[in-house]
């Protein structure tokens, strides 16, 4: 499954984290001229990080079986 930029509202708690400047940039250029803020790609793109995450942990555990 391809990651998608995708509208979200949820509950929210503000978190302190820091970027590397070329990745800010780097997610600053893919979000331009799309409906979503810089906090929601960072979440779409680590919920798209933990499922695939745990695809591949359940796979890995399957093929050892």
């Amino acid at each position: 499954m391809a990651f998608q930029i995708k509208p979200n509202k949820k509950e929210t708690e503000n978190k302190t984290i820091r970027f590397p400047i070329d990745l800010i940039e780097n997610i600053e250029k893919a979000i331009q001229n799309k409906e979503v803020t810089f906090s929601k790609f960072v979440i779409q793109a680590c919920e798209y990080a933990l499922n695939n995450l745990e695809d591949n942990q359940n796979n890995d555990n399957r093929s050892n079986l």
